[in-house]
């Protein structure tokens, strides 16, 4: 099957780029990018502002020049149907994001109705593609995916544990804890505890006694790093001596300070790091020449505009996301800063890869994420 590589030179060449830019491309990009998830959010801002100007320096998308449109949702669903409805109304027909499952999922109807494109680098809720919308993608895997893997890890190793399942209540956290479960109660290991947080909570005092009450020994926490950065300090800092796991949700080295040393040897599942990549190599020194380290979803949020800007070119219309979002399911595999992605007809992609890590001090000392065996 036939690549589409987005090197500057091919670029320039798959584009049959043949003059002057005549018109720009509006391109929204969505996130949190203030609030307690602002990590996120400009893990997504840089990733597509420097995809959007390699773009635009090898000739941007069937002659036309990106024009990036920034939209904050603070992560919060009424404010990201807000910023929707702002992005079409300017006309923009695709959109990198959201970060967020629960507000990507609500945020996508406003685009479908409206001929508009959304592929997000992080919401990995299945019900985003399964609703049957023209219109929806991703560059990451899925929560069931993603919890087949935690689940079966907690099974083969923890199997004697006493394990409490904790999730933020939202459409991810929820969802990716339920998943876990699902794969760990299948595998024959059964929790002692299931309970809900809320996002913003900061004293996880009550639930700390509990777990150490039903005698916890594992922690399984789907959410995002705030409230799980001070759910392990607390823990910590109360004598509760429990394994902890996540997902890809607490994939920031802002964790570190927040939970400080507590994080120190919690598990957590995420994709390979697109960092290591050799193709990503050259991509990955300019972001750290201009002082960003691209973690987490910055290379997936390259890569969303990548897809876009190939298929674009591949069709021949810059205007037509419907034919856009033909052209990235049927003529796929797409050459990225990730990898090669291809997709499937409901806009999943095919090659679901998630792994382990392990939080620990590197050898300058700092705490990060480490790639582990499975």
């Amino acid at each position: 099957m036939k690549k589409y590589l987005l090197s500057a030179v091919a670029m320039a060449a798959a584009l049959g780029f043949s003059g002057a830019a005549y018109a720009d491309i509006m391109i929204g990009v969505a996130g949190p990018l203030t609030g307690p998830n602002a990590a996120f959010g400009a893990q997504l801002q840089k990733g597509a502002e420097q995809a959007a100007a390699d773009i635009n320096a090898a000739g941007g998308i069937n002659g036309e020049q990106i024009k990036l449109s920034f939209g904050d949702d603070v992560s919060d669903p009424k404010q990201g149907i807000s910023v929707a409805n702002k992005f079409v109304a300017d006309g923009v027909k695709y959109v990198v994001g959201h970060f967020n499952s629960g507000v990507t999922i609500p945020a996508s109807e406003v685009y479908a109705e409206n001929g508009a494109l959304v592929i997000t680098p992080s919401a990995t809720n299945p019900t985003l593609t399964e609703r049957g919308l023209w219109n929806t993608f991703r560059t990451c895997g899925r929560d069931d995916q993603q919890g087949a893997v935690a689940g079966g890890y907690i099974a083969a190793n923890f199997k004697d544990g006493k394990v409490a399942v904790i999730h933020d209540k939202t459409p991810y956290g929820q969802g990716l804890a339920d998943e876990t479960k699902k794969a760990m109660n299948a595998a024959g290991v059964t929790e002692v505890m299931y309970e809900g947080v809320n996002i913003g909570d900061k004293d996880f005092s009550a639930l700390i006694a509990k777990m150490k009450e039903a005698g916890v020994t594992f922690i399984y926490f789907g959410g995002l790093h705030t409230e799980f950065g001070l759910m392990a300090r607390q823990a910590a800092d109360q004598g509760l001596k429990a394994q902890m796991m996540s997902g890809d949700g607490i994939v920031s080295n802002e964790l570190a300070s927040i939970a400080g040393d507590a994080v120190i040897g919690t598990l957590m599942t995420f994709a390979p790091d697109p960092r290591k990549n050799p193709n990503a190599k050259d991509l990955v020194e300019k972001f750290r020449a201009a002082g960003f380290e691209p973690e987490a979803y910055t290379l997936y949020s390259y890569a969303a505009l990548q897809i876009v800007a190939a298929a674009a070119a591949k069709v021949g219309k810059s205007d037509d996301a419907k034919a856009v979002a033909d052209a990235i399911k049927a003529s796929g595999p797409w050459a990225t800063a990730i990898g090669e992605i291809g997709y499937n007809e409901k806009g999943d992609i095919t090659r679901p890869d998630y792994v382990m890590y392990e939080w620990k001090k590197g050898e300058d000392g700092k705490i990060s994420y480490y790639e582990k065996g499975m």
